[in-house]
């Protein structure tokens, strides 16, 4: 197994905050699983955890070394959660089949978030499985 890419980003909670206010459900729609939606909904801080999960999709598109764009879309990567709680990358769409062609065996991510930021850093690992 041997890294593909890597990739780091954060994001202002006030982003999200502002972007919702201004753009509401059309832009939580278009960036957003409904998992996804839900479980931040559930929370205190909503924004936090949308920030966090915007900054994983961000640095999960420059691990796959596409950004956002033509190949990779918002919502064809999905931060879900284990039974332990830990984050987990779900992939979907055009995420998937781009993992397939890469050869990508695993794909990780790890969420941060404070008051004012969400953060996340993403590895995709290529090769044979250590299974």
């Amino acid at each position: 197994m041997k890294t593909f890419g890597i990739g780091i980003d954060i994001v202002e909670t006030a982003r999200i905050e502002q972007s919702i206010e201004k753009f509401g459900d059309r832009f939580l729609q278009r960036i957003y699983l409904p998992a996804e939606l839900e479980y931040a909904h559930k929370m205190k801080h909503p924004a936090l955890h949308l920030a966090a999960r915007f900054a994983a999709k961000e640095a999960l598109s420059k691990a796959f070394g596409t950004g956002i764009g033509k190949t990779i879309g918002w919502r064809d990567l999905e931060v879900a959660r284990t039974g332990p709680g830990a984050p987990q990358v779900v992939l979907h769409g055009g995420a998937k089949e781009y993992a397939e062609k890469i050869g990508a065996i695993q794909v990780l991510v790890s969420l941060s978030h404070t008051e004012h930021y969400g953060a996340a850093s993403a590895i995709v690992n290529i090769g044979e499985s250590a299974d």
